[in-house]
C-alpha cells in the first residue's frame, strides 16, 4: 500500500526484456538505506518487488501482467522514475491510499500553464473514467492528485510548480503515456452497483436500501 506521495526522482541504470517478462534497475538514491530483498517499490505507480540492492541501485523483476498494464516495459535507460516506498504502521497519509495495482495507461491530451499552476488533461478508456468523480482522488504515475474536471473519456488536474519539479509530470509532454491508477472506492462503488447483466445502473434511493446504504 502507498499514498501517492513522491519520496525521490530516481533514474532508471538499467533494462532487460526476456520473452514475457523484463528486469529493470533503478538508482533511488538514499532511499536504498533500509531497503531489502522482497520489500515492495513504486515506480511511476506501479508496485515492483526487490530482487537485489547493490548500492542505491535497485533491481526488480517485471512480470507479463506488469508489461501489459503498464508503461514499466517502455522504460529507457537514463529515464526519470517517480519512487515511493511502501506504507508502514504509523506512516503519515498524506495523499490517498494507492494500491499500486495500475489499472491502465493514459495519454497527456492537452497541458494549459497558468501562473502559479498548470492544468492537465488526459485520455483514458471509458472503463477508467466510469470509476472517476470531480474531485476525487486518482494516481497518475503514482502521484496522488485530485480530478477537477471529467468529460467523456478526458479529466484533468491542477499542478503547482512542486510537483512539477519534484516527480515525472515535469519531464512529460503531449502524446506522452502515463499510468493510470484510479481510487479503490470508486471501484467498490461501481462493483456493488454492477447488475447481473455486467451494467452498472443508475443510482436510486431503493437501490441504496437494497445494498445497506440507508
Amino acid at each position: 500500500m502507498f499514498t501517492g506521495i513522491i519520496e525521490h526522482l530516481g533514474k532508471v541504470k538499467q533494462t532487460k526484456r526476456q520473452a514475457n517478462s523484463a528486469t529493470i534497475v533503478v538508482d533511488i538514491g538514499q532511499l536504498s538505506n533500509g531497503v531489502n530483498h522482497g520489500d515492495s517499490i513504486a515506480i511511476n505507480g506501479a508496485c515492483l518487488t526487490v530482487t537485489q540492492v547493490n548500492g542505491s541501485e535497485v533491481s526488480f523483476d517485471v512480470s507479463a501482467e506488469t508489461l501489459s498494464k503498464t508503461t514499466i516495459g517502455e522504460l529507457r535507460v537514463s529515464n526519470n522514475v517517480n519512487i515511493e516506498r511502501s506504507l508502514k504502521i504509523g506512516d503519515k497519509l498524506g495523499g490517498h491510499f494507492v494500491t499500486g495495482h495500475v489499472d491502465g495507461v493514459g495519454l497527456i491530451n492537452k497541458v494549459e500553464n497558468e501562473i502559479g499552476q498548470c492544468t492537465m488533461w488526459f485520455s483514458v478508456s471509458e472503463e477508467l473514467t466510469n470509476m472517476m468523480i470531480k474531485k476525487g482522488s486518482v494516481a497518475i504515475d503514482g502521484i496522488s492528485l485530485t480530478i477537477v474536471e471529467l468529460v467523456d473519456r478526458l479529466f484533468s488536474v491542477a499542478l503547482i510548480p512542486y510537483t512539477l519539479e519534484v516527480t515525472t509530470l515535469g519531464f512529460k509532454k503531449v502524446g506522452q503515456k502515463v499510468n493510470i491508477e484510479t481510487d479503490m472506492l470508486g471501484k467498490w462503488v461501481k462493483r456493488i452497483l454492477a447488475t447481473n447483466d455486467g451494467t452498472t445502473s443508475r443510482i436510486t434511493e431503493e437501490m441504496l436500501k437494497e445494498k445497506g446504504f440507508m
